[in-house]
């Protein structure tokens, strides 16, 4: 067999086996993170493995003393592990290191936080500062130390106006239970708040472990208690949201099907994608509302998968000109959109109702798609730091279901990621990364994407960056939620479609065998 049926073959088989290990896993495989694993320490020392989080936040700090990163990522993680430390610097027993830790994490946010601080877009920002800021100011006031400085851009007011509210026993908007650890101990044991499964708060362990507080969590009856046992990892980390299996699922579903690869779906899975639906929508992960990102992508699984279904929900979410997140949201997604745009390009069959309001809305999402597009040619959207990331959803979407509307846009994309690729073959925002490099090249190799002399060889040196890189798994946190974390089956998988199109893709796959890549 040739090097690239080889490579082929070994990639189906991988396929198979990871759709499998997908189907039997009811949480998803994402990173731990460090924001919320410091909550857990800081509120419930009496669960189970309380050390080994300790221990993760020890091992996780850079040497400047900074958790996180790079840029502006690193303030909501620095907050919550110094906080936690500092916490835990006062409980009996506690190592000397965990007070050292803990300074050199102060030292580090005095260094940081400045009154025009810039804060990253990530989830819950405005009101999450405002309250780590002030619990970390709490210990520095106990000691004499000098107090944090607010950054702009966050509402302590707000906050405060929440945690009345819970006290009052007034229920939170959906969303914000995902964040419940920011109101604090009035959410402990809350009646307004609903657990899913009778056990988790707002898929987030750390909401679930502020509504639980720590004698239930030691005490370990609760449900709840089992949950947060669950998700934690053997390295003692906790990851950001879980379960997360909507999203996982179809993401990983649509982008293997989309890319070519022949992929056999257990039953069960498609049925749980359409089981996850309601009027409104599907949601990411359980104890989330449903919101547009998942409904789109799940729906665009479907249709690929040979089971479509009506993509009317999509109403819910719908603006002048574009799609809402959320019926309520503070910026608008350009990768929302683009799913969305993949969601009703898929499902526009000859006989679907109103098909005519589906072409009227594939028309105005790709006009606004085109206009949020940097001068430069890339994409920026709050769901992830790399403009790569942005870039691959728009710039494919509109290749595909765009026209010729969209191909103006395509091409300025096409451009700037032959301008942006580094001397080894990778991209990266930061420095050159797997995952963004996957990104690229699948762009450049997307259908309705022309190939050229320019980006075969791009894409080629691209692969030949995976190929040889492939012992590095190790992935820069780049998606955005409390703090960045890293959907590792979604960042496998889109290596393995950038890697399939660059073997099946015939100027890209001669371009692999001339430099002897991939053999």
């Amino acid at each position: 067999m040739s090097s690239r049926g080889s490579w082929l073959a070994n990639a189906n088989e991988t396929v198979t086996a990871l759709v499998a290990d997908m189907a039997a896993d009811p949480w998803g495989r994402f990173s731990p993170s460090v924001y919320e694993t410091g909550r857990l320490v800081a509120l419930t020392p009496s669960l189970p493995r309380h050390p080994e989080r300790v221990r993760f936040l020890l091992r996780e700090q850079h040497g400047d003393g900074r958790w996180g990163g790079p840029g502006d990522y690193d303030i909501v993680p620095t907050l919550s592990a110094t906080h936690a430390l500092l916490t835990e610097a006062h409980r009996p027993g506690a190592h000397p290191e965990v007070a050292r830790a803990a300074d050199r994490g102060v030292r580090a946010l005095a260094d940081r936080l400045r009154p025009n601080t810039v804060l990253p877009d990530t989830v819950a920002v405005e009101l999450m500062v405002p309250g780590l800021v002030a619990e970390v100011n709490a210990h520095l006031t106990r000691r004499g130390d000098a107090p944090l400085p607010l950054p702009e851009g966050t509402r302590p007011q707000l906050l405060e106006q929440l945690r009345a509210a819970v006290a009052q026993g007034h229920a939170l908007p959906e969303k914000l239970l995902h964040s419940l650890e920011i109101i604090g101990p009035v959410a402990r044991g809350a009646d307004s708040v609903e657990l899913v499964r009778g056990a988790i708060v707002g898929c987030s362990p750390s909401a679930t472990a502020t509504w639980l507080g720590d004698e239930a969590a030691g005490a370990g009856a609760h449900p709840g208690v089992r949950y947060l046992r669950a998700v934690q990892d053997a390295g003692g980390g906790v990851p950001v949201a879980a379960p997360l299996a909507l999203f996982e699922r179809s993401w990983v579903l649509s982008t293997l099907v989309s890319a070519g690869l022949d992929v056999r779906v257990p039953r069960e899975l498609v049925d749980d994608l359409h089981a996850a639906f309601s009027p409104e929508g599907a949601a990411g992960g359980a104890g989330l509302p449903p919101d547009v990102d998942d409904t789109a992508t799940a729906l665009y699984a479907l249709a690929l998968l040979g089971s479509p279904r009506s993509p009317e929900c999509l109403w819910h979410y719908e603006a002048d000109d574009h799609f809402r997140c959320f019926p309520e949201e503070r910026t608008p997604s350009t990768s929302a959109n683009a799913h969305a745009l993949q969601a009703i390009g898929a499902s526009l069959t000859p006989d679907l109702p109103g098909r005519e309001r589906y072409v009227a809305a594939a028309r105005t999402l790709t006009r606004w798609l085109s206009e949020q597009q940097n001068t430069d040619g890339s994409w920026h959207d709050k769901w992830h730091a790399s403009p790569f990331y942005a870039t691959a959803c728009c710039a494919t979407a509109l290749a595909e279901y765009g026209g010729a509307d969209g191909s103006k846009a395509v091409r300025r994309a096409v451009d700037w990621l032959l301008a942006t690729q580094r001397k080894d073959g990778s991209w990266g925002r930061w420095r050159g990364t797997r995952e963004e490099t996957a990104y690229a090249v699948r762009t450049l190799l997307h259908q309705g994407v022309p190939t050229t002399e320019a980006t075969a060889r791009a894409a080629a040196r691209g692969a030949a960056h995976l190929l040889t890189t492939d012992g590095d798994t190790a992935h820069l946190p780049l998606w955005h939620d409390k703090d960045l974390y890293t959907p590792l089956r979604i960042v496998e998988v889109e290596i393995i479609a950038a890697l399939h199109l660059a073997h099946t893709v015939p100027a890209v796959a001669a371009q692999l065998a001339e430099d002897r890549v991939g053999v």
